[in-house]
């Protein structure tokens, strides 16, 4: 069985007279689409302004690392320069090494000389002390 136009035009028109009876119902979807609307833009905004606040964030943060390898680097031209220090004051000690070494050398060469000044006076006040035995045995 299907409806004739004047039924559905009939219909229609209950309709329209329904909705002119209640206009909120009529502007009720109208209104629901601008709350929509006005939620969504405030969600845009909401998003947009966390977004730049993350921006902020990762540039703040970016500082903070070139900071920390400004420090680092100082740091590390300290410590070249205190093992730069060290390696003078090594050198140093090492120079006086060799100096202690030189001394310990001449030394021995002295030690060395003494040495055989004393064999030779050695060898020398025995052969007198036996050469003097033999001429006290010879004489009496």
């Amino acid at each position: 069985m299907a409806l004739a136009q004047e039924d559905l035009q009939q219909i229609q028109q209950l309709i329209e007279q329904s909705l002119a009876a209640h206009p909120e119902f009529a502007n009720a979807n109208v209104r629901y689409e601008l709350d929509i609307r006005e939620r969504i833009v405030r969600v845009e905004e909401e998003l947009k302004h966390q977004r730049e606040l993350m921006m902020q964030g990762f540039e703040n943060s970016n500082k903070r690392f070139e900071e920390m390898n400004k420090r680092f680097d100082e740091m590390r031209a300290d410590m070249n320069k205190r093992f730069e220090q060290v390696d003078k004051r090594f050198e140093q000690v090492d120079k006086r090494f060799e100096q202690v070494d030189k001394r310990f050398e001449q030394i021995d060469k002295h030690l060395t000389i003494i040495t055989t000044r004393l064999d030779r006076f050695m060898f020398w006040s025995l052969g007198l002390t036996i050469s003097a035995v033999i001429a006290i045995i010879k004489l009496t």
